[in-house]
């Protein structure tokens, strides 16, 4: 089983990865960052992840590929745009060997950042929904 190496910042993930990968690590970074620049940075599940609202997506290195983490709903969303890619279980895999295809990426994340909107307003109004009617059952 691979070990996990737990990452005190995505500075330390994108140093740790071979210099070939780095270069790809931080434009996919700066791609993100440029649609959700407010969003806050983190690692989780061993790997950088913007948060805005929820994760928005997961990103990271393999030998291989460079994976981005949108969550389920965006391989569907996206089926026809992601067909050149692999494609599995909420993962996309970017050949090492091709130049990341970054407005794909910000298209994604934008995707994302409305699902992730979405949701929190939906929390939102089945919280309000909950004290209200707590407030009612409460009445003699």
């Amino acid at each position: 089983m691979p070990v996990m190496i737990h990452y005190a910042s995505i500075d330390a993930y994108i140093a740790a990865q071979p210099k070939e990968a780095q270069t790809k690590l931080k434009q996919m970074r700066r791609a993100i960052k440029a649609v959700v620049p407010k969003a806050e940075e983190v690692i989780s599940y061993c790997m950088p992840a913007f948060k805005q609202e929820g994760i928005v997506v997961w990103y990271a290195a393999a030998k291989k590929h460079f994976a981005l983490y949108p969550k389920t709903a965006v391989l569907a969303a996206f089926k026809k745009e992601l067909e050149p890619y692999s494609v599995a279980k909420g993962t996309i895999r970017f050949p090492v060997d091709q130049p990341l295809p970054l407005d794909l990426i910000q298209d994604i994340v934008r995707f994302r950042v409305a699902e992730n909107r979405e949701l929190a307003a939906s929390k939102t109004v089945a919280r309000a929904a909950g004290k209200r009617s707590k407030k009612q059952s409460l009445k003699p």
